[in-house]
C-alpha cells in the first residue's frame, strides 16, 4: 500500500470555486508550502479563459513556478483543444479534461455535448501524439456518480464512456464525484467495473464531501485497489456548474486517514496543517474545513503505523 498517492487540487479546483482572486505570489508559496510538506503532485490551476475564471488567469506563470520544484508533478485541467494547447506549450506534465457522464451537466460546465466533447478529446490526442508525447493526458469522468443536474445517473453510461476515452488513446480514466453523491457501496461496485473495462488505464478517485461520506468513499475505494486520491487542502472548492455540490475532501484528514490504516504517504501532516496558514494569508478571512487541523494529532501517533 506504499504506492498511494495524494494529488492536491486546491489551487484549482479549490480556488475556482471563489469569488476572490488569490494574488500570484500567495499561489506560489501555497503550493511551495504544500510541496514541502510532502505532496508529490499538485493540479495548479485550469487553462480557461480569464473572462470565464479570472482565478486562473496566472496559469502559465503558475506552472512556470511549479515546474522549478524539485519531484513535484505539476497537472492542470483543460476543457478543450485550445486550453489544451497553452497547457502542452507550457511543459505541463499531465492534463485532466473533464468528461461529464452526465450530459446535462457537460452542456452547463463546457457547453457541449458528448459527441462534441468526444470530436475535441480525439483532437487533443492527436495534437499529443505528433507534438507532446511526453505529457499524459488524463480524462476525469464527472458526475460519475449521479448529478445535481440530471440526477441519477446509470452506471452503464460510465463505462461506455470510459470505453471511449480509452479507444481514443488517453493515459488515465479517473471516475468524479462532482456532486458529492456517491455512497460506498456505488464505489465499490463502480471502480472495479472501470477497472475490468479499461485495465490499466483505470485512474483514481475524485470524492467531494457534500453529504458527509467523503472519506468513507476513500475507504471503500481503497478495497477495491484505487491507488490515487484527489483533495483540497481545507476543503476549499467545489464545481460552479453543479448547484448545491460542496468542497472536496480535505487533504489534512485524508492523509491521516491513510496514515492511521498504516498506509504511507510520504506527506508531513503537522507541515500540511502549517500550510493553511500560508493559503490564508492569501486569501484572509477564507472558511477552512477538517478536524485534523482543529484538534491535532493523537498522543502516540506514528506515521504508517495500525494501533490497536
Amino acid at each position: 500500500m506504499e504506492n498511494i498517492l495524494v494529488s492536491e487540487v486546491g489551487p484549482r479546483d479549490g480556488l475556482q470555486a471563489l469569488t476572490r482572486v488569490m494574488p500570484t505570489d500567495a499561489k506560489l508559496r501555497w503550493i511551495a508550502a504544500l510541496a514541502a510538506a510532502g505532496l508529490k503532485e499538485i493540479e495548479v490551476g485550469s487553462f480557461v479563459p480569464p473572462r470565464l475564471l479570472p482565478q486562473m488567469a496566472d496559469i502559465a506563470d503558475v506552472v512556470a513556478y511549479a515546474k522549478t520544484i524539485p519531484g513535484l508533478h505539476v497537472t492542470a485541467l483543460v476543457p478543450n483543444l485550445k486550453g489544451a494547447e497553452k497547457a502542452f506549450e507550457s511543459g505541463i506534465h499531465k492534463i485532466t479534461l473533464p468528461v461529464s457522464v452526465s450530459e446535462p451537466h457537460s452542456l452547463s460546465n463546457i457547453r457541449k455535448t458528448h459527441a462534441q466533447v468526444i470530436a475535441e478529446v480525439r483532437e487533443v490526442m492527436a495534437l499529443r501524439n505528433a507534438s507532446y508525447p511526453g505529457i499524459q493526458v488524463e480524462a476525469g469522468l464527472s458526475t460519475a456518480f449521479g448529478c445535481t443536474i440530471q440526477g441519477v445517473v446509470p452506471e452503464d453510461d460510465v463505462i461506455r464512456l470510459a470505453d471511449i476515452m480509452a479507444e481514443l488513446g488517453v493515459d488515465e480514466i479517473g471516475l468524479s464525484d462532482t456532486s458529492g453523491y456517491a455512497n460506498p457501496a456505488q464505489v465499490r461496485r463502480l471502480f472495479p467495473r472501470l477497472q475490468r473495462a479499461v485495465g490499466t488505464r483505470a485512474g483514481g478517485a475524485h470524492f467531494h464531501n457534500t453529504l458527509g461520506l467523503g472519506l468513507a468513499n476513500v475507504v471503500a475505494a481503497l478495497e477495491v485497489g484505487v491507488t490515487i486520491f484527489d483533495a483540497s487542502q481545507g476543503g476549499i472548492g467545489g464545481c460552479p456548474y453543479a448547484p448545491g455540490a460542496t468542497g472536496n475532501i480535505v487533504t489534512e484528514d485524508l492523509v491521516f486517514l491513510l496514515e492511521s490504516m498504516g498506509i504511507r504517504t510520504g506527506i508531513d501532516i503537522e507541515k500540511l496543517v502549517a500550510a493553511r496558514a500560508v493559503l490564508l494569508d492569501g486569501l484572509p478571512g477564507e472558511a477552512l474545513y477538517g478536524f485534523v487541523s482543529n484538534v491535532g494529532l493523537p498522543k502516540g501517533f506514528e506515521y504508517g503505523v495500525t494501533h490497536a
